[in-house]
């Protein structure tokens, strides 16, 4: 039997020796490749951490003290060893774990965590709580070197480097966030990394003039005088110590008794700690150490040779990079901004083919629009690639530096809608309240592949107003037309009710339409194209002669294009009645879209019974009135 089968609470590690910690890592991360080969998820992150975990948990006790993970989709190895290593074969399944850190499902999960940057700001806070309450615990935040490429993550190392809190901050340096590291921390980094060998030659100069008699002390206290000098000569001053923080390090991550060291020496400090510590992504499982990127989140795999069991068909990412190569070799004004998403956005050829035109910001959302608003502003034509629950982000840099100024940034919005396995706060169901607030802003949801290529060509060559192109995960069974038009569009004809909806809802709305037909109800399909600019003038063609509308979307409630409508309808005097099927306020959990399609009732099954228990419940209040 193997140590973590063995392995009934988190307090057996702190029994262990260093020959079984490393023994337990290595039986942590076979499990780890086993079961995400068949769940998948986030696989390199969670390789590339195994010891920082282990050494975690064996020298504090998550259930008090507070861990908090940035991003969190490397909280595997924690969520394994703290009681959920049983039912981690439900890992992003429909009832089962999430993929990420979440104090609903375990008290050791001490903050929720999805998006990057933030757990250093949510460390200082819980710090500060801790003196205000006068309790006793630690309080570590495990950040990458990549999520430091977020404005928020110096934000929170300010406030904490002046504020005296005791707490632990661990670097995981290993040079990735998804994409290889850019920018100017990156290389600030890298030349920390030769602090060992100034580390070294320090500790033989102690030993070695604590053994002088009577004038040891005398030279020590000379050369404590020359000592910054020799260190500046050496070693780049540290951006650490200089906010005030203690700095450790850097030292080998996967140097179980080295991380347990540092880890105890912080713990005993009064002041903020900053341990460095340098990992490798991926690490002992060779496909993933040679290629991190692509197995930073993957779907089911061969163990033995690292190949997906399906091979992805065309998506939406794939066509919307296809598509920019060829307006880019037409129009040299044309440049792709990514946010450390290059890959997931569709972006390789196009950071391959127009390196001088392609801007790999980092994890910074909001500088990568405001950045994109500087590049319009002086001719160039921006098409900034974000996931749609990262854009949230950026939320006042694309009101304040894009749509106020009314500059020509074209937002690819890719995971648009229910993305699934990812969870609650990878969900795409909040941008469409968002992109309607912003003013000079245009926002277009295509059906299909082709539609999509037609909308970005339209934008770049026929716009000049800020344009959010909407767009879901992958490729799936999404209808298409021949008919390409920016105009809502009546797709079927039937009574005095139709269906309104956008983007890849359409197939199921002309789906739910053919069952209720079968049932006696004749419906209309009213396909919008564009969800910004909904005039009453725009639409009444496709109006005529309907009295409800039932407006289905993959949105929460608030902001969503029903309540458009409804108000638009009002202030038009009409009759029509206004119904939403959409998220209501819901917080959205992990499963597949198809799952998530089926419990919200967005899919044909779904959308036909609530048009059918709306119009019978109508029908028998009637049948009362009359």
């Amino acid at each position: 039997m193997s140590l973590l089968e063995k392995l009934n609470s988190p307090n057996d590690i702190k029994n262990m020796s260093i020959a079984e910690l490393y023994e337990l890592c290595e039986d942590l991360r076979s499990f780890l490749i086993s079961n995400v080969s068949n769940t998948g998820g986030h696989l390199a992150s969670n390789l590339g951490t195994v010891e920082i975990t282990v050494a975690l948990h064996n020298v504090f006790d998550t259930g008090i003290d507070r861990l908090i993970f940035d991003v969190g989709h490397q909280c595997y190895t924690h969520k394994i060893l703290t009681g959920r290593k049983e039912v981690f074969s439900t890992l992003r399944k429909k009832d089962g774990i999430s993929g990420f850190p979440n104090p609903a499902e375990s008290d050791h999960d001490a903050f929720l965590a999805g998006h990057a940057s933030t757990s250093v700001s949510a460390a200082i806070g819980m710090a500060r709580a801790r003196t205000a309450l006068n309790k006793d615990y630690s309080v570590i935040a495990l950040i990458g070197d990549g999520a430091l490429t977020g404005g928020l993550a110096y934000e929170g190392l300010s406030d904490a480097g002046h504020s005296e809190e005791p707490l632990i901050i661990i670097l995981n340096d290993n040079e990735m966030s998804i994409t290889e590291n850019v920018g100017g921390l990156a290389m600030h980094l890298s030349r920390l990394r030769v602090r060992p060998y100034y580390l070294s030659l320090k500790q033989v100069y102690r030993k070695t003039v604590a053994k002088i008699p009577v004038i040891g002390k005398a030279i020590d206290k000379f050369m404590r005088k020359i000592k910054t000098a020799i260190k500046k000569a050496v070693l780049p001053s540290s951006m650490f110590e200089n906010m005030g923080f203690n700095y450790l390090g850097p030292a080998d991550g996967h140097n179980i008794k080295e991380v347990c060291k540092l880890l105890k020496i912080a713990k005993g400090m009064s002041k903020p700690t900053i341990i460095h510590l340098k990992t490798t992504k991926g690490k002992g499982y060779k496909f993933a150490e040679d290629a991190p990127e692509i197995f930073h989140g993957v779907s089911g795999f061969d163990v033995k040779n690292g190949k997906p069991n399906e091979i992805a068909s065309i998506s939406f990412a794939s066509e919307f990079g296809n598509t920019l190569m060829e307006l880019a070799v037409e129009n040299d004004r044309i440049c792709a901004i990514s946010a450390a998403m290059q890959s997931g956005t569709g972006l390789d050829e196009f950071a391959s083919a127009f390196e001088e035109r392609f801007f790999d910001v980092g994890i910074a959302e909001g500088h990568a629009v405001t950045m994109a608003g500087g590049l319009s502003k002086q001719g160039m034509i921006p098409i900034c690639a974000i996931y749609s629950s990262f854009s949230q982000r950026a939320y006042d840099m694309i009101f304040h530096d894009v749509c106020l100024p009314n500059l020509h940034v074209i937002f690819a919005i890719d995971r648009a809608g229910l993305v699934g396995d990812d969870g609650q706060t990878h969900q795409g169901i909040y941008d469409v309240g968002m992109f309607l607030q912003m003013p000079n802003m245009r926002v277009f949801c295509p059906s299909g592949i082709s539609e999509m290529k037609y909308m970005f060509k339209f934008a770049t060559e026929n716009m000049n107003t800020p344009v959010a192109i909407r767009y879901p995960r992958g490729g799936g069974d999404v209808y298409s037309s021949k008919d390409i038009s920016l105009e809502p569009k009546l797709l079927r004809t039937g009574g005095e009710i139709a269906i309104v909806t956008y983007g890849r809802l359409i197939e199921n709305a002309m789906k739910a339409a053919e069952i209720l037909e079968s049932d006696g109800i004749s419906i209309s399909v009213i396909k919008l194209t564009e969800i910004s600019n909904l005039s009453y003038e725009r639409l009444s063609d496709c109006l005529s002669g309907i009295r409800r509308i039932f407006v289905v979307e993959e949105c929460v409630a608030g902001g969503s294009v029903a309540s458009v409508l409804a108000l638009t309808l009002r202030e038009n005097d009409t009759s029509i009645s206004v119904n939403a099927i959409n998220l209501g306020s819901a917080v959205v959990p992990h499963a597949t879209a198809e799952e998530l399609m089926e419990l919200f009732e967005l899919d044909a099954k779904g959308i036909a019974n609530r048009v059918l228990s709306a119009t019978e419940k109508q029908t028998k209040t009637l049948k009362l009135i009359g």
